[in-house]
């Protein structure tokens, strides 16, 4: 009863399977369309990641004069930008104050050894936080962001809090370079802090972001042993690197972004990248945004508020849905909530504050 039931229910899916190719979806292993081994041995995860880029390279074509020549110039050939000293003394003052201010809920998650919290910076909690709302609506910033993502939208904005070593002994799979998904997609980090190589810096290989032949051939070859592979992230997408993957790539090593307070790092997330090796209990903290969209869909978007509180409002309600599911099962959501102080926990040692080092 139990195991017709049960393939019942999956055949329910198979619509759902058969258009998945023409979306965002990458799970090799619970896809079987997505992860076949003779449909991808016939091109298509190939064809995928060749049309993802032509649509990609479409949008950001309206999309270029957000971002100025050279960065864009840096853009394309190390697929990242990196601007220090994005802000005045006087702004970067008051993005700090906006963050020891800022009043809203987190969420934490534990991978490994490492433990993130996040708070949401949606227009309701950016109401009383002008310094932070300035610093997302900087031109760089906000020009940056959405030339990069190729989507003319508000990304998604958080205070994030990295720390590591809180659980001795596991191994956090964000250490090991990967790709995010088949497709070109953008993650931003303005540093907070100073970052030195002891604190889990960025690293990312410069140029890996580009979908070069040595580049196809091992993602095909991948494809093709997608669904079998068992690390936890390459089989449902996100491939795992070594580095006798780098050799084959004709890539060099990554670059660490040990970097100052101030910093700005925007970099499409396509391209090989990972959190660098971390002393216990080291930490990070930064204002960190993400975008990812239909790879397939040509049209840039519209710049509108309106449709970014909109999508907020459906993911505020996809946690909430996500953790009662958990809580149903008696376990925590993988990013459940947590007390606001879990995001300062230095609180009681005085406030962040400029080349304070907290």
């Amino acid at each position: 009863m139990i195991p017709s039931l049960s393939r019942f229910r999956r055949s329910l899916r198979w619509p759902l399977w058969l258009l998945s190719p023409l979306g965002s979806g990458h799970d090799f292993r619970g896809n079987p369309v997505l992860g076949s081994s003779l449909l991808n041995r016939m091109g298509l995860h190939v064809a995928r990641l060749l049309l993802a880029r032509l649509m990609t390279a479409w949008r950001r074509l309206w999309l270029r004069g957000l971002l100025p020549e050279y960065l864009r110039e840096a853009y394309h050939r190390d697929g990242f930008v990196v601007v220090p000293g994005l802000l005045s003394d006087a702004a970067f003052a008051a993005v700090l104050a906006d963050v020891n201010a800022a009043a809203a809920p987190v969420r934490e998650c534990v991978q490994g050894d490492t433990l993130t919290h996040r708070m949401l910076l949606d227009d309701t909690t950016l109401a009383t936080l002008p310094g932070l709302r300035a610093l997302l609506e900087h031109p760089v910033f906000a020009g940056g962001v959405r030339y990069i993502g190729a989507r003319n939208a508000h990304p998604l904005h958080y205070i994030q809090s990295i720390r590591n070593g809180v659980r001795p002994g596991r191994t956090d799979p964000q250490k090991m370079l990967h790709s995010d998904t088949f497709h070109p997609t953008m993650k931003a980090w303005f540093f907070l802090q100073d970052v030195d190589s002891s604190q889990g810096p960025l690293n990312y290989v410069p140029g890996s972001h580009r979908l070069t032949l040595p580049r196809l051939r091992w993602e095909y070859r991948r494809s093709l042993v997608a669904a079998k592979l068992q690390d936890g992230y390459s089989e449902k997408g996100s491939f795992r690197a070594d580095d006798e993957d780098l050799r084959q790539l004709g890539l060099t090593a990554p670059r660490d972004f040990v970097v100052q307070a101030n910093t700005l790092v925007i970099a499409d997330t396509y391209g090989l990248h990972c959190r660098g090796a971390a002393a216990p209990g080291a930490r990070r903290l930064e204002i960190w945004a993400y975008s990812r969209l239909n790879p397939f869909n040509p049209w840039p978007g519209i710049n509108s508020r309106i449709w970014a509180r909109g999508f907020t409002w459906l993911l505020q309600r996809k946690w909430e849905q996500l953790d009662q599911s958990a809580a149903a099962r008696g376990e925590l959501s993988s990013w459940h909530p947590v007390a606001l102080e879990e995001l300062h926990p230095e609180a009681s040692g005085g406030e962040l504050s400029p080349g304070s080092g907290k």
